[in-house]
């Protein structure tokens, strides 16, 4: 087994390849259940190696990763797209609706232009 074989935590792994910004985010986002290795979820503390599939949960989507090499040290982009194998499927598009804050009063002639520009008018 190399050094690049070897276990390493979760959080430490999904902050070294810039998933997350800080280790602690990355701890944080598995307590909260948005981390799962191979359809458990997974304590901070549990290790991956080189094959297991990561479901990472940001901003209400799914990301599925796929361990390729392990990291503890926190790398540059391009060697951190080395690490792993990004097998999430494309998003689908989301159409922008103009929202308005309650309680704005009623739209300008130039907010009611872009909002007709918004939906396609």
């Amino acid at each position: 087994m190399t050094a690049s074989d070897a276990p390493v935590r979760v959080d430490s792994w999904l902050w070294a390849v810039r998933i997350y910004k800080t280790r602690s985010a990355a701890t944080t986002a598995c307590r909260a259940g948005h981390v799962r290795v191979n359809g458990e979820k997974v304590k901070a503390s549990q290790s991956v190696k080189p094959g297991d599939e990561l479901r990472v949960r940001i901003a209400g989507f799914d990301r599925i990763l796929v361990v390729r090499q392990t990291l503890t040290k926190r790398v540059g982009a391009p060697v951190a797209a080395t690490a792993l194998d990004d097998r999430t499927p494309p998003r689908e598009p989301t159409a922008m609706l103009a929202v308005r804050d309650r309680g704005a009063g009623r739209p300008t002639k130039r907010e009611r232009r872009e909002i007709d520009r918004l939906r396609g008018g």
